[in-house]
């Protein structure tokens, strides 16, 4: 574990981003005492407040500080504020977040599903489709696909709008994001399902080509080509077959929101999202959440986790993130809930109460 004090760029955003971030903070000042590391944290504008007060989604300022960076520790951006400005790329979404994931050359989202046992009443799932734990890893392509593809606009044709998004993969693109599920599979249970519509996309012909060419690199990881809608039925029907899911930029991102009720709540899902010239920017798979914004109500457990995760990829410390994870798990045994995972029996809490609560537990620990 390094010894250097790390530098992250706290990008809370919008919405419940400016409450959920301070949780994720607390829990990383937790570790730096217990391990004796340290964090420097420089704040900055991304979104609609950056939008607000600049007059763009992502200032020069924030973009250049977060290059600079060991990490970019990032809440949440959008609200319907800002949903229908012009150009499309002055949204906080296209024009905030997309635009700084691929200047860090973060193509790559590890999105952690993980099932803890005291939460399984708080899944969707039927108890008994859950014995025994679930740990899914999704693995989405970030910087490619139906997203980023051109031309991406509208026309007139023959008297009718039409509206036109392309999506396009290099073999590159696939191959280096193959690469990814398969060493991350090796990691854990070696297996991977590589997720496309092979039957009817000429990028998921591709895909799956490229997909099935790298597989022979790994002979120890057993791979499964799946459509993309039989593994929304499969996540719902029998979850517990999947280790690694790997899947382009779309897919990735309908399936993993799909998954995130199997553990009870898009506020219990991290994500990292990683490349190989930096250490990446860090942030919870859910939204800014305008509808719960200042009410110090948000499940803060998805930043979190999102902070070990920063820990693990970003600053060599695997201690810090099994200590996160630790007391985020002891804290729900005792339970411990926010509004969205409650039960009648639970102790509800707000999110800097649950953020408290978390830090504490690692530092008893």
């Amino acid at each position: 574990m390094s010894t250097k004090a790390f530098k992250i760029a706290v990008l809370p955003g919008d919405g419940i981003g400016v409450e959920i971030v301070p949780q994720g903070i607390k829990a990383l000042d937790a570790v730096a005492n217990k391990l004796g590391i340290s964090f420097e944290y420089n704040e900055a504008l991304v979104g609609g407040a950056a939008i607000d007060a600049v007059g763009t989604p992502l200032p020069k300022e924030t973009l250049e500080l977060s290059l600079a960076s060991d990490a970019v520790f990032f809440g949440a951006v959008g609200g319907a504020k800002w949903d229908n400005l012009q150009p499309v790329s002055m949204r906080p979404e296209p024009g905030g977040l997309f635009p700084l994931r691929k200047s860090l050359g973060a193509y790559a989202n590890l999105r952690p599903v993980v099932v803890f046992e005291s939460l399984t009443s708080a899944s969707s799932l039927k108890a008994d489709r859950l014995e025994g734990g679930l740990d899914i890893l999704f693995v989405r392509e970030l910087t490619g696909g139906i997203y980023f593809g051109k031309p991406k606009e509208r026309r007139e044709i023959d008297g009718e709008v039409v509206a036109i998004d392309t999506c396009s993969y290099s073999d590159f693109e696939i191959r280096r994001i193959a690469h990814m599920a398969f060493l991350q599979a090796r990691r854990r249970s070696g297996i991977v399902h590589s997720i496309d519509k092979a039957n009817v996309m000429e990028t998921s012909r591709l895909w799956r080509e490229v997909v099935t060419e790298v597989a022979e690199q790994y002979p120890d990881v057993k791979l499964t080509h799946m459509l993309a809608d039989n593994c929304g039925m499969q996540l719902l029907r029998n979850p517990k077959q999947f280790d690694v899911i790997l899947a382009d930029n779309l897919f990735g991102d309908l399936l993993t929101d799909e998954a995130a009720m199997l553990a009870g709540s898009l506020g219990m899902l991290p994500s990292a999202s990683i490349g190989e010239q930096h250490g990446g920017l860090y942030e919870p798979i859910h939204g800014s959440a305008p509808d719960i914004a200042g009410q110090d109500i948000a499940n803060p457990i998805a930043t979190i986790l999102t902070a070990a995760m920063m820990l693990r990829y970003a600053c060599d410390c695997p201690d810090g993130a099994v200590m996160i994870r630790c007391a985020v798990e002891s804290v729900l045994n005792e339970g411990y809930r926010s509004s969205d995972i409650a039960t009648e029996y639970s102790n509800v809490v707000s999110c800097s109460k649950m953020g408290d609560l978390i830090a504490d537990k690692i530092l008893q620990d």
